[in-house]
């Protein structure tokens, strides 16, 4: 929840709480010693939070204009054209995912962050340095984009939706551009140093944005960016557990801790950054 504006102390507030659940704005208003206190749920709510609010305040009928309904198609256009950073991010890990239900090992070897080959029955890895020499600099991003079951694209790109919206409506799509390029390569560069050469996953960038949103959520409260705290000890707290030697028990041995890590650095980096600036 994020505060927005301090409303008076003896004000009827209750057409305007009907008026805003009306037109779907999340809110909540709490009585404070200076007035009544309105907090959004939603920071893209912000601009129609303050159109109804000005309504209310001037009189003027509450009641919303009856919506025009988009096709499924232009409503994903829109959708797009507003966060087109986070969209293609998501769209890219789809394809690639569904591309290697197709191509199957030989894409995933393109993807890695060296390269591998296959000499009699085992595989050959190279170095990071051979790729980068041979001109393939896409293998220190490309990582980020492999997902190799359901649920661990859902989970990762459930998350970057949910995180990379807030970044790139409050912050821009270069911002959000710049998050993903510096955690994807940070985190595969984390995981890599640990001498793991096949990896993937969108994990390390979905830390680096859960970093970057809790900093910019404490050090600028009004800035409009909002993370839940016990989502914040949850996802702490799964990365942590999957260190513990208890994860490979249960069958979460084979978790990219440490891009895990590099990711969170990443993003609190970021945050501690974008936040100091005026």
């Amino acid at each position: 929840m994020q505060p927005v504006m301090l409303l008076p102390l003896d004000a009827d507030t209750r057409p305007l709480r009907q008026a805003l659940w009306q037109h779907r704005i999340g809110h909540r208003i709490t009585r404070e010693t200076e007035g009544q206190l309105l907090w959004l749920a939603d920071p893209a709510h912000h601009a129609a939070l303050n159109e109804v609010v000005g309504r209310w305040q001037r009189g003027e009928s509450l009641t919303p204009a009856p919506e025009r309904r988009q096709s499924g198609r232009s409503g994903l256009t829109a959708l797009t054209r507003r966060v087109p950073v986070t969209a293609t991010t998501l769209g890219l890990c789809l394809i690639i995912f569904a591309l290697i239900g197709v191509l199957g090992d030989w894409l995933i070897v393109q993807l890695t962050i060296v390269p591998i080959g296959i000499a009699g029955e085992d595989l050959v890895y190279g170095t990071l340095g051979q790729g980068l020499a041979g001109g393939q600099l896409w293998r220190l991003i490309s990582p980020a984009f492999l997902h190799f079951g359901w649920m661990h694209l859902i989970f990762n790109l459930m998350w970057v939706w949910f995180f990379g919206r807030q970044v790139e409506v409050l912050q821009g799509s270069r911002w959000m551009l710049a998050l993903v390029l510096a955690a994807g390569v940070g985190a595969n560069l984390a995981q890599y140093a640990t001498g793991t050469a096949l990896f993937g996953g969108m994990s390390g960038v979905v830390y680096a944005l859960l970093g970057h949103v809790w900093i910019m959520s404490r050090r600028r409260p009004n800035s409009g960016f909002f993370v839940p705290a016990m989502l914040v000890v949850f996802m702490l707290g799964w990365m942590v557990f999957t260190m513990t030697a208890m994860a490979e028990q249960v069958g979460f041995g084979n978790v990219a801790n440490e891009a895990h890590l590099g990711g969170l650095l990443v993003g609190l980096a970021t945050g501690w950054f974008a936040s100091s600036r005026r």
